[in-house]
């Protein structure tokens, strides 16, 4: 099972790079965004009237740039955790621990995935109050984030079972 294994880890790592690649990105554009239209709504509140829209951008904006963000953090594993338990067992425990946590996880996020999906359709005929934007675009980023952080579980179950631990690489890059 080994020798099949590493390349299929090797592959899947380097697909968990290119989403990573994608997201990093868009989330830094979506920072950026969102500096800009804060920065125009304080203008505008001051020298002339409020623009109205801003305010809408903003939250949007927010919302899409936490749940990115938050895939991100999840596969550098800079979600919060507790972990002295675990390090303290053996190496075939602490192996069986950090599979079972993951397949939580895993369960987690697929149940989001599903939730999340059917939340974008219920609010699908609403629509935002100044944009007049159909809720389905702001709603899209919590099935999509789960998807992604379930994928990211999945290739550290797999690096799990290859190689007792989730690569070290991905958990010290800076965000």
């Amino acid at each position: 099972m080994m020798s099949f294994a590493q390349p299929l880890l090797t592959l899947l790592q380097r697909i968990e790079r290119g989403l990573d690649a994608i997201i990093q990105p868009v989330v830094f554009a979506g920072m950026a965004a969102l500096i800009g239209v804060i920065t125009l709504q304080i203008v505008s509140r001051v020298l002339f009237s409020a623009v109205g829209w801003t305010e809408e951008v903003a939250r949007f904006l927010l919302v899409w740039i936490t749940f990115l963000a938050g895939t991100l953090a999840f596969q550098r594993g800079r979600h919060i955790a507790v972990t002295f338990a675990v390090d303290a067992l053996p190496l075939p425990l602490r192996k069986l621990a950090r599979l079972a946590a993951l397949a939580i996880v895993v369960a987690f996020m697929i149940t989001l995935v599903v939730i999340g999906y059917r939340y974008m359709q219920v609010q699908s005929f609403q629509k935002s109050a100044s944009l007049r934007l159909s809720m389905t675009y702001v709603y899209a980023v919590i099935p999509l984030a789960a998807g992604i952080m379930a994928w990211y579980a999945l290739v550290d179950m797999l690096e799990v079972l290859v190689n007792g631990e989730p690569t070290a690489a991905a958990q010290e890059e800076p965000l």
